[in-house]
């Protein structure tokens, strides 16, 4: 694996934190290869050169421990939202274990996005992150139908492996649901699959499920993704064009309703899907005086 230079692994978030409650950002690797046909990060904006390949950051552990002791907001560390951390090169180089280890060295809390079941390997660093301060899991599942996912995400685990995972999460307390994004127009948008989804989530012990029922399509994205359905949908991309032109939004076409749907059988199932209900429901109440000794 290539490493490239860095200078900075934390981000602090300047967007506030109703995000999943997160206060920094942090990637340990750029670029990805589980190849999902829908990728927000392949547009030109981000300006990751080859995405597919994946480059680690050259003394990345270094560099984030000096950053851990250097910060007094002991706040949640995201990993994931630009590079899945659990890709193949993770079995090999360990930056991501390795991260955890300091994350709860330092009592940081974390929220991992995730498509991969790696992230069971680190179930004992989980558990003991969440003992000081607070985890979120968060699983990005996109179809039920594992037929489907081989396609929309062709190198990484399937959706049922996934719900696995979950399980095994949730079964050790760690707080884990999924992210129903995005929601592919045409693909992955049926009433059947939206209920099968839900009913496997809870199932599977995932305490939520957040979806914008769309997803988004702009620049070098568009184009990748047109090819793929060129490729594995036949005469789909057509119908993108007439049907949304260039916009960078793309909501599923009976958005409202499916949403309602959606809505109700997270309602039978007990599953949470509003923001701020999962930020609250994962957040740990920290004692003022314990809160004092994160600072010595």
């Amino acid at each position: 694996m290539e490493f490239i230079k860095a200078k900075t692994i934390l981000s602090k978030i300047k967007y506030g934190n109703q995000w999943y409650g997160i206060d920094y950002n942090m990637n340990l690797y750029r670029g990805c290869s589980h190849g999902c046909i829908y990728c927000d990060s392949r547009s030109n904006c981000y300006h990751i050169e080859n995405f597919d390949t994946v480059k680690g950051k050259d003394k990345a552990l270094e560099i984030l421990e000096e950053e851990l002791i250097r910060k007094r907001d002991k706040g949640i560390i995201g990993i994931g939202a630009m590079s899945d951390t659990y890709n193949p090169q993770e079995i090999k180089y360990e930056l991501t274990r390795g991260a955890l280890k300091l994350i709860s060295k330092y009592n940081y809390g974390v929220s991992i996005d995730t498509k991969s079941d790696l992230i069971i390997r680190d179930i004992d660093l989980l558990k003991e992150i969440n003992k000081k301060n607070n985890v979120i899991i968060k699983f990005t599942i996109t179809t039920p139908r594992d037929e489907i996912a081989k396609i929309i995400e062709p190198h990484v685990c399937t959706s049922s492996k996934r719900l696995e995972a979950i399980k095994k999460l949730s079964e050790n307390g760690i707080f884990t649901g999924i992210m129903m994004n995005p929601t592919l127009p045409f693909i992955t948008d049926s009433e059947e699959d939206i209920k099968r989804l839900v009913k496997l989530a809870h199932e599977n012990g995932a305490k939520f499920i957040h979806t914008y029922m769309g997803m988004t399509l702009r620049e070098n994205q568009r184009d990748y993704y047109f090819k793929q359905l060129d490729k594995n949908f036949k005469g789909l991309k057509e119908k993108y064009i007439k049907y949304y032109g260039n916009k960078y939004h793309c909501a599923t076409p009976k958005c409202k309703e499916l949403y309602k749907i959606f809505k109700e059988e997270c309602d039978r199932y007990g599953i949470l899907y509003n923001m701020k209900d999962i930020i609250k429901a994962y957040k740990k109440e920290i004692p003022e005086d314990e809160q004092m000794t994160l600072f010595i």
